[in-house]
């Protein structure tokens, strides 16, 4: 079974360069390198990026995205993609503002109420991919299509912007430096990676990512763990939506939708996780989080417009999958030759 983290050392020579630890050290290692690169250039050319204020700012932005990283690292376990997280986040954006402005529910029964939506709809998928076969991109890429516009037909695009003050201020508070909604995001990676490296549960998610027939022949039930995966994957994406409707104080429309889809595929591929499945890294999700968090914001400091941000994240993605492909051809040509 492979690995949950892509942690352990590729073989062999080279390793103390920083060539060497770039392609034959720890990914997460070469995410590191990278990260305090960009750092120093960043400072180097604007020093308001050390700023009390853009590092709070980043700290909240980094959270959000941390969570939306791992609603895709879960799915991407079992060698699938969720291409609706966006949809099913602006879903529960809406349903959270709808119960706590309209409803009138209590804070924790509206957080409790909007996890649960974000998981039905996340079920929906799951069994929509195991009852017709089809393959999760396809119907993943209908449904998201399918619940933005539901939700637009039923809250008419009109944004929810009297929630209540305490919900709002949680957004914005700190615990010291860190921020509250920091905290959560690093609750959640924790459990996430219990719950892949401790648990029959997540020994199984892995196995069917390795190899789902060899998983079904194991006694595996695939059909079962691939929609408890999309559950997970709606309920985390009704949780970083309920972060980033604490964080503006209002539930809008306009925001998460394909805003997500990028970063949710960037945090996780960069750091780690396998796109064919069977090979997740919660610590190298937050590491890529933070690479997509840094890249904005730095980008943001330097005024650089929104459209160079778009453009050098996705060139960040593609030389992700890139790299991680010369990484495992030079790890069996390792293999290969001290065999």
């Amino acid at each position: 079974m492979a690995p949950i983290d892509n942690d352990s050392p590729v073989p062999d020579t080279g390793r103390h360069s920083l060539l060497g630890l770039l392609t034959r050290g720890p990914a997460q290692l070469g995410l590191l390198i990278v990260l305090l690169i960009l750092w120093a250039v960043f400072t180097s050319l604007a020093p308001g990026f050390l700023s009390r204020f853009n590092l709070n700012s980043m700290g909240r932005s980094v959270a959000i995205d941390v969570v939306v990283g791992f609603a895709q690292m879960v799915v991407l376990a079992t060698g699938g993609m969720n291409l609706s997280v966006g949809a099913i986040g602006v879903c529960c954006v809406m349903a959270a503002g709808y119960l706590m402005q309209m409803a009138g529910l209590p804070i924790p029964v509206a957080i409790l109420l909007t996890l649960a939506f974000g998981g039905l709809l996340g079920a929906l998928n799951g069994l929509a991919i195991v009852k017709t076969g089809v393959n999760s991109f396809i119907v993943t890429l209908a449904s998201a299509s399918l619940f933005s516009g539901g939700m637009l037909i039923f809250t008419k695009g009109v944004p929810l912007n009297g929630l209540p003050a305490t919900f709002g201020a949680f957004g914005r508070s700190s615990i010291g430096p860190v921020p509250s909604l920091a905290i959560v995001a690093l609750v959640i990676g924790a459990t996430l990676y219990i719950l892949l490296k401790h648990t029959v549960l997540g020994r199984q998610v892995l196995a069917v990512g390795a190899n789902a027939r060899t998983a079904e022949m194991s006694g595996i039930p695939v059909g079962r763990i691939t929609i408890l995966v999309h559950v997970l994957s709606g309920v985390l994406a009704g949780a970083a939506a309920l972060m980033l409707t604490s964080r503006l104080s209002a539930a809008m429309p306009a925001v998460a939708g394909d805003d997500w889809l990028l970063p949710s595929f960037l945090a996780p591929v960069i750091g780690g996780t396998a796109l064919a499945g069977g090979m997740v890294s919660v610590i190298g999700t937050i590491l890529g989080a933070l690479l997509v968090a840094t890249i904005r914001s730095g980008l943001l400091v330097l005024q650089v417009g929104n459209f160079w941000l778009q453009l050098f994240l996705g060139v960040f993605l593609l030389s992700a999958i890139l790299f991680e492909r010369y990484r495992t051809k030079l790890a069996i040509r390792e293999q290969t030759r001290r065999a």
